[in-house]
């Protein structure tokens, strides 16, 4: 699908062309990223096809469910426990009857949060097929009984022609990374590409893995979340935004 949004700023004077904006999350979380940003031109081409598997019911003996990310999230929710990487995956879950506990947005804050507060379980970890960060080997290796389930598959895709076409203009482009897997498998497709590349990673893992394959500077935001990307793809959207 190609989509194309326009994200005018409030303020008529300040000239946004120089920039646009290339997202490649799954489009619904792509559009509430673009929600409040300042730019011309929004090109939304997901490099990743979130596709959902028969998971079939929770356990019923296990109270404490881990979610590394808001598509994991499934099942009867009502007296159960969810330990969340982010606030977002948090109030998705709250959303589903879960009484949710953030960690703020990344793997580590997430172990350290369930060690410090969880008890020994049992843990289920609902995740994708492809995952980082070994939150379910890191908990075993502590000591705690967590069991893994893939209720979802990441599926590749490739640039749309709306998204390439971008790519083949002058200009700058700002490329917010989200995870490791997609900025590598955005930076895989690109060859050579006319447009100035601004990208702006959530980590520092995001940020090595699209430098594996396209070398250079890279904008890493100073928190793993959502807010501060925002932040930091707008400081990348203005004149002096570049890294």
């Amino acid at each position: 699908m190609q989509v194309t949004l326009r994200v005018v700023a409030d303020n008529p004077d300040r000239s946004m062309a120089a920039s646009a904006l290339l997202l490649t999350r799954p489009e619904c979380q792509s559009r509430r990223f673009a929600a409040g940003l300042e730019c011309e031109r929004v090109v939304i081409s997901p490099v990743i096809r979130v596709e959902l598997r028969e998971a079939g019911p929770l356990p019923p003996d296990i109270a404490d469910i881990i979610f590394t990310s808001e598509n994991a999230i499934a099942g009867a929710g009502a007296g159960r426990r969810a330990w969340c990487v982010g606030d977002r995956t948090a109030a998705a879950a709250r959303a589903a009857g879960y009484e949710a506990r953030s960690a703020g947005g990344d793997a580590g804050s997430l172990v350290a949060l369930i060690l410090q507060e969880a008890g020994d379980g049992p843990f289920l970890h609902l995740r994708g097929a492809h995952t980082r960060g070994d939150v379910a080997a890191r908990l075993q290796a502590a000591g705690l009984n967590v069991a893994e389930r893939v209720v979802y598959d990441q599926i590749a895709q490739p640039l749309t022609p709306e998204a390439r076409r971008l790519l083949a203009e002058p200009g700058r482009v700002v490329v917010p990374l989200f995870s490791p897997r997609s900025a590598g498998l955005l930076a895989a497709q690109l060859g050579d590409v006319q447009a100035r590349l601004l990208p702006v990673a959530i980590s520092a893992a995001t940020a090595a893995e699209w430098r594996s394959l396209r070398p250079g500077p890279v904008i890493v935001s100073e928190a793993p979340d959502a807010a501060a990307m925002r932040v930091a793809c707008q400081s990348a959207l203005s004149a002096g935004g570049a890294p």
